[in-house]
């Protein structure tokens, strides 16, 4: 199935995959509007040996939640850690640096040729290519979890919100839980049970982050949330974009967070949650908008009595 959806993205793209695999080995795509080159993707080429801290500090802006839990992995594994959260920043800020689809398409191309690379061992010039392909080599790591991930966010590049909560959670499970059993591939962890606390825990991330950009994409005139849930009551996209903070549009953040919340209770998505519940579900609050800064405290405090 995995070979044949590669197949499918090699012949909607036809000979375009090579200009993709061009440009993203040169670190961005020359189309107009992009700025062009290494400008685009906003990185220049590190120093030899220097895709590590190129991965780390990339982690570190994009995703500084994940870069403080890579930091309490043992030593033999954070650098692996960060270029898979590397790889899934990369993916992610796809679809927020782009005004064609086609321009997306091509980028997840590249992507998609380059894990296929990686396997074969000849990983594209490109930073965090290589920092994964020595993850790879390290761990032994399933190809099949890095396609998953791809394939969920090339679908993902339209821009309509998810029909139900269902396909949140698919969603989820294919890009956050995925990044997650990878996670627990390159700790040495391949057990059933770890792998069905990572499903729900990817479950639970995937909504949770969807809350908490939904202020950020009204800020953009879009709106991710779930229609059947938004439907029930009575809220439109329209509310949303203009902020407003009626009674029944916390009705439909207080359904999505609750869904979160039976999937599990993990510190840093816990967090949360408790204070969207102390606002009352008003999802605009400026509080939601600021970063804990006894987070890297709890993360410690909770790592260190082994209590998640």
């Amino acid at each position: 199935m995995a070979a044949a959806a590669m197949a499918r993205g090699r012949l909607r793209l036809g000979p375009c995959h090579r200009l993709a695999r061009a440009a993203g080995a040169r670190g961005g795509l020359p189309w107009p509007g992009l700025g062009g080159g290494r400008a685009a993707a906003g990185w220049s080429r590190p120093v030899p040996g220097g895709e590590v801290q190129y991965c780390a500090e990339l982690v570190r802006k994009r995703d500084y939640e994940g870069f403080l839990c890579s930091l309490l992995l043992p030593a033999e594994s954070r650098t692996s850690a960060f270029a898979l959260r590397a790889f899934n920043v990369e993916l992610a800020q796809i679809k927020d640096s782009i005004t064609q689809k086609t321009t997306g398409l091509m980028r997840m191309q590249f992507w998609r040729e380059a894990v296929e690379d990686i396997f074969c061992d000849n990983p594209p010039h490109q930073p965090v290519a290589t920092e994964l392909w020595r993850a790879v080599k390290r761990h032994n790591l399933t190809k099949m979890w890095f396609m998953k991930i791809i394939d969920e966010r090339e679908k993902n590049l339209d821009d309509r919100a998810y029909r139900n909560i269902q396909e949140l959670e698919t969603y989820a499970e294919n890009t956050q839980s995925a990044l997650l059993y990878l996670t627990l591939e390159v700790l040495g962890v391949r057990d059933i049970h770890a792998d069905h606390a990572a499903s729900h825990i990817g479950k639970a991330q995937g909504i949770v982050t969807c809350l908490r950009a939904t202020p950020y994409h009204s800020t953009r005139q879009k709106v991710f949330l779930p229609m059947d849930i938004c439907m029930l009551h009575g809220v439109s996209q329209e509310d949303f974009i203009r902020g407003k903070q009626e009674k029944n549009m916390r009705d439909v953040i207080y359904d999505i967070a609750s869904q979160a919340h039976i999937h599990l209770e993990h510190v840093a998505l816990d967090d949360y949650l408790c204070n969207m519940r102390k606002v009352d579900f008003n999802i605009f609050h400026p509080s939601l908008q600021k970063k804990s800064t006894l987070l890297p405290l709890h993360l410690y405090i909770r790592s260190w009595k082994k209590t998640y």
